[in-house]
């Protein structure tokens, strides 16, 4: 249901409409202001040489309040990633039902951040370094945000009732059951599983039944934290927190800047000059998205950003060609993964910083293997084509014609190449990188393309903020599971069982690509390689496995268990921005999941495709 196109029909709707709106112009100015702030410190490094102290800590906290201030307009707007297979499946009279259901336990999760947040921020001492801010006003965001979606929830009709009584009751419930919840005498029963395990039961059992992955994360960590007593409780608002890295700050950046691409022009000049060069083979306009995934991997970075940009573009002109929308959703959700196997990627440089790997000899070893992925997933487009009837074959394009589309893209095309340079050669960071990207998208299309304008980029940048902290917000609810993992010392068993293995860096790939694969189900890749990089690494240096070598396969593992439910936040965001349904797109994926492993157990057992880059170039 599209929230702003509704007229507001009685009070609470207008108080609705209002509070969406004024929370939309904060997220929006955070948005923009920390883009600002993170070009002023380029600015300032290099033009007055003089770098400054601060931007970095005011961008982090902006983006905190951005994050859970956005999760609170996602809630109103009810554009939180859903698994909507029971749902679908459900009577106009269950759908209710249904319905009061989420709402209830939607608003359990808001009153559990609201009271826990509250208690954080009262317990804050720390202050900033450069700023010399409380940290108290970071974690304010959580409570805040907490407490404007309390608000939307209430005020908002329930789907399938007439008014707004049922919003207000189901509401109620939730704040209810919160508290019963809290004082429940059944503690000790839940307590005895330990934490990994309610947390993922409840957690995977709401998602299925249809609950939103965000409020099944939080109200699962709830269920099971519970037990453990409000200290247990009071790092969960502070992991949701500290989960928001200035790293992941360019997500929303080049998200943004694939937003400013479509209404300026750069994807489209993309498209075209893929359409030009493949765009004659049978299943000819997949072949494109797979090359222009491969093409705009150069310039984000972020297959997140990647699979929200693409997708727009692709999926329906695919569906007006006769492509079923689950297929374009599959195929842009794999492909956008060689947005982390092409240079600049956001996991090899998490990676290299973790593991203390040169970033430079990272991306020259994902060359091969990036190769070797579009070539698998345009040979899977190619039999699936065959095997659905679809794709005919059109006509080849001229030279001059491919000409003409090169000449068209190369503003589009040089976007990689500074980018990829600038952090190559330490002028900015990969966040700074995202914010440079956007300037010149923004450039591009105002006056080198003059395709967007003032509306069009204000459409852009409000659709940015609900796609970012859509996708964001799961991120921030799935690091309970590594602060579950954590306590229960889940990694450091793994790693002891798989150090036996050690004297074999066959058996011991093979094992840790198992593992990665399960634990790529329920955690996002940023969190996984935080907590088991640094356990890795001991184990691989003992069986003397190459870190860049293993760098490209963590990669490339974790990126597939993002198409892999219950997560998959790869295809929810594919899905998400083209209205698909998503059991459709999980089934469609499947042909290229076989692909991808297939590719992954080549680049895993010939270390050569990796590494043979790596010393031509001398990196």
């Amino acid at each position: 249901m599209n929230h702003e196109a509704a007229a507001p029909a009685n009070a609470a709707g207008r108080i609705s409409l209002a509070l969406d709106r004024t929370v939309e112009a904060v997220a929006l100015a955070a948005l923009v202001g920390t883009n600002f702030v993170a070009l002023l410190q380029v600015f300032c490094r290099y033009v007055l040489n003089s770098a400054l102290s601060w931007p970095e800590e005011m961008a982090r906290f902006a983006f905190v309040w951005f994050v859970f201030l956005g999760a609170a307009l996602v809630t109103r707007r009810a554009r939180h990633i859903t698994i909507d297979m029971l749902p679908r499946s459900l009577s106009p009279s269950a759908l209710r039902a249904h319905a009061f259901v989420c709402r209830t336990i939607s608003a359990a999760c808001a009153i559990f951040l609201l009271t826990c947040g509250s208690s954080l921020v009262s317990q804050a001492s720390y202050i900033s370094p450069a700023l010399q801010w409380s940290y108290a006003y970071l974690y304010l965001a959580v409570p805040v945000g907490a407490a404007l979606a309390l608000a939307f929830l209430a005020l908002e009709p329930l789907a399938g009732f007439g008014d707004s009584r049922a919003g207000i009751a189901a509401t109620v419930s939730g704040i209810a059951l919160y508290y019963a919840l809290e004082s429940a005498v059944g503690h000790s029963f839940i307590g005895s599983f330990g934490v990994v395990a309610p947390l993922v039961a409840v957690a995977i059992g709401l998602m299925l039944a249809g609950i939103p992955i965000f409020d099944s994360l939080v109200f699962g960590t709830f269920v099971a934290f519970m037990p453990q007593g409000e200290l247990a409780l009071l790092p969960v608002p502070q992991g949701l927190t500290n989960s928001m890295d200035y790293l992941l700050l360019s997500i929303p950046f080049f998200m943004l800047a694939g937003g400013l691409m479509n209404v300026g022009g750069i994807t489209e000049r993309l498209v075209a000059l893929a359409s030009t060069l493949v765009g004659h083979f049978r299943g000819g306009l997949a072949h494109v998205n797979v090359l222009t995934n491969t093409l705009m991997g150069g310039v984000s970075g972020s297959s997140t950003a990647d699979a929200a940009a693409i997708a727009k573009t692709m999926v329906p002109a695919m569906a007006a060609r006769g492509y079923p929308k689950p297929f374009g959703v599959a195929l842009t959700s794999s492909g956008s993964i060689l947005a982390n196997m092409i240079p600049p990627s956001l996991g090899l440089i998490i990676f290299g910083a973790l593991a203390s790997v040169s970033v430079g000899a990272l991306f020259t070893a994902t060359i091969v293997p990036g190769l070797l992925m579009a070539l698998t997933l345009s040979i899977v487009v190619h039999f699936e084509c065959l095997r659905l009837k679809i794709g005919d074959r059109s006509t080849r394009s001229s030279w001059s014609a491919r000409g003409s589309a090169f000449r068209q893209a190369l503003p589009a095309l040089v976007l990689p190449v500074l980018i990829v340079g600038g952090i190559r050669y330490g002028v900015f960071s990969a966040t700074e990188a995202g914010a440079v990207a956007v300037l010149y998208a923004l450039v591009c299309g105002l006056w080198i393309y003059r395709t967007a304008n003032g509306r069009s980029l204000l459409n852009a940048l409000r659709e940015a903020v609900i796609e970012t902290t859509t996708v964001l917000a799961v991120i921030a609810a799935s690091a309970p599971f590594a602060y579950a993992l954590i306590i229960e010392q889940v990694p450091q068993k793994m790693t002891l069982a798989l150090g036996t293995l050690s004297s074999s860096w066959v058996l011991l790939l093979l094992a840790i690509n198992l593992f990665l694969l399960f634990v790529g189900l329920a955690m996002e890749m940023i969190a996984s390689m935080v907590i088991l990089v640094p356990l890795l690494v001991p184990v691989l240096k003992a069986a003397n496995v190459d870190l860049v070598h293993f760098g490209v396969i963590m990669v490339a593992n974790l990126c597939i268990g993002a198409l892999t439910p219950p997560l998959a936040v790869l295809v929810f965001t594919a899905a998400q921005v083209t209205n698909t349904p998503i059991h459709l797109a999980y089934r469609a994926c499947w042909p290229f999941m076989f692909g991808l492993l297939v590719w992954l157990a080549v680049i895993t057992f010939v270390p050569a495709l990796s590494l043979v880059p790596v010393r031509i170039f001398g990196i």
